[in-house]
């Protein structure tokens, strides 16, 4: 007999998450209090899926420059996080309107903020310097 599991916008989300993060150069899925959490390498985190961070809602975290954290942040669909937003850690509201191009540019430019060079020239060379990772 199949099961089917049901699925909720946490999980989505987090199916979305993984298929970008899965395809960055030595990128690891952990879990940091509760929150599902990726990291270049070891201890060098670039993304968190948190449900904590806005009352009532699931947002995708992420670490930005500090002059595009300034831009995006409107209070609706982008907040400075709760935790490290003075080193530019945003939070992105992730519902059904979620434009998932959008937070894989920006998860991706969070990745390059803290991967190692070596790292980076590997996305570099897996992607043909255009970045792209989703089709």
């Amino acid at each position: 007999m199949m099961r089917h599991h049901k699925r909720t916008p946490e999980t989505e989300a987090l199916e979305n998450l993984r298929a970008i993060c899965k395809r960055l150069p030595e990128s690891v899925e952990t879990t940091t209090f509760g929150h599902p959490t990726f990291q270049a390498g070891k201890k060098r985190t670039f993304a968190v899926l948190d449900d904590h961070e806005q009352p009532g809602m699931l947002c995708l975290v992420f670490k930005a420059e500090r002059a595009e954290q300034a831009r995006l942040i409107d209070g609706i669909q982008f907040y400075a996080s709760k935790f490290g937003a003075k080193h530019g850690w945003t939070a992105m509201r992730v519902d059904a309107r979620t434009d998932w191009r959008l937070a894989q540019e920006l998860v991706i430019a969070s990745y390059r903020r803290v991967a190692l060079k070596r790292m980076v020239a590997a996305l570099d060379s897996s992607t043909s310097g255009s970045g792209k990772v989703l089709g």
